[in-house]
């Protein structure tokens, strides 16, 4: 079966809780979507106003108080949200990747430390973060251990080993400098077994998807993800994309229609849908890309209509400042608008302008067909 641009970005939409705002609680949609991007504190937040219905943001406080939900270093050695459940199978399926990726890093062998050292001070980071301890703790410890202060030790540590940042308050539970605490004792799982679930995962969320999307996606090399793939191959099932990728999916996943109506959203920075394919073209025209994606890794927050991105949004004072990439109909403004509403409403008590550290991208132009501030 052949699929088409536009069935492939109704499954996305459909799976990413973005056809429509669904009656769930914040653990099971960060369930359903895998994961979410949360470097910057309020990302995750807005991804799930703009997927559950009544989404109310002190819930997603208390899941990261009470431990229901963790924010950690997993894929593409990026910060995300996820379930407290999926963790150590996600850390699992991540492990050898971030630890790879500090350790052979020049960052980190000029400092004249082999990988075993970093290894070898494991367990007594694991001890030291059995409460919360902040990054100047955890460099003294280390200090401590070697005789010589050395922060690049900590800067691959931080990344590879099992922690958890701990909430500390802000408008959206974490300010900096960031706390620590290391990752409650989990089974082992075998790191094939990981990367097989994680995957499983990663196509329920993001499926029908091709070798290289979910190699992007996770940072992942092409070998593990084609290899586990293959293993699964009983529970998958295989279909032609456009230009005749092969993309793989589970079994009975949902494709729906591609004329189903899709709703306009107010995506925030470095939202999934826009990072799970290695051709983003999926959710993000070509066209658009450099002005949404930029050079030093920046995903600024996008307006969807129609299920494609068509500009950009900010928040400033009096609403949210739309600048749109092409002309748009006075229906899909009218959509934007009762979003933008609902945001202003949304961020009124946390932070009305979200964001604004990134208004720089702004200040250096973006294309700009017409710009409006909305409600």
């Amino acid at each position: 079966m052949r699929l088409s641009e536009r069935q492939l970005n109704r499954a996305t939409l459909d799976r990413q809780l973005l056809l429509g705002r669904a009656l769930v609680g914040v653990a099971d949609a960060l369930g359903d979507v895998l994961a979410l991007q949360a470097q910057e504190p309020a990302s995750p937040y807005l991804a799930l106003w703009n997927r559950v219905a009544g989404f109310d943001a002190a819930a997603l406080d208390a899941a990261f108080a009470d431990g229901e939900v963790v924010k950690a270093t997993l894929l593409r050695s990026t910060l995300h949200a996820v379930r407290a459940g999926d963790w150590a199978t996600f850390h699992g399926a991540m492990l050898p990747t971030l630890r790879g990726a500090r350790l052979h890093d020049r960052r980190y062998t000029t400092t004249g430390l082999a990988a075993a050292d970093a290894d070898a001070l494991l367990p007594r980071l694991a001890a030291l973060a059995a409460v919360p301890r902040t990054r100047v703790e955890i460099e003294d410890l280390l200090e401590a251990e070697l005789g010589v202060r050395e922060p690049r030790l900590w800067w691959a540590l931080k990344t590879f080993a099992p922690l958890h940042h701990v909430p500390t308050g802000g408008p959206w539970s974490f300010r900096r400098p960031s706390s620590f605490v290391a990752a409650p004792p989990a089974g082992a799982v075998a790191h094939g077994d990981a990367v097989r679930s994680l995957l499983l995962r990663y196509l329920r969320a993001f499926g029908p998807a091709s070798v290289q999307d979910a190699a992007t996606f996770t940072l992942l090399g092409r070998g593990v993800v084609r290899q586990a793939l293959d293993d699964l191959r009983d529970d998958l099932v295989a279909f032609e994309g456009p230009g005749g990728a092969t993309l793989v999916d589970v079994r009975g996943a949902s494709l729906p229609p591609e004329d189903v109506a899709a709703p306009p959203r107010l995506l925030p920075m470095w939202d999934s849908v826009l990072l799970a394919y290695a051709d983003r073209a999926r959710v993000l025209p070509a066209e658009h890309r450099a002005a949404v994606i930029r050079r030093n890794g920046d995903v600024l927050p996008t307006l969807l209509v129609d299920g494609q991105v068509a500009g950009v949004w900010r928040a400033v004072d009096g609403g949210i400042e739309a600048t749109a990439f092409r002309r748009l109909d006075a229906a899909a403004w009218s959509g934007l608008a009762a979003e933008a509403d609902a945001l202003v409403r949304f961020l009124a008590d946390r932070e009305p302008t979200v964001y604004a550290r990134h208004a720089h991208w702004w200040d250096k132009g973006l294309p700009a067909a017409e710009v409006r501030t909305l409600p």
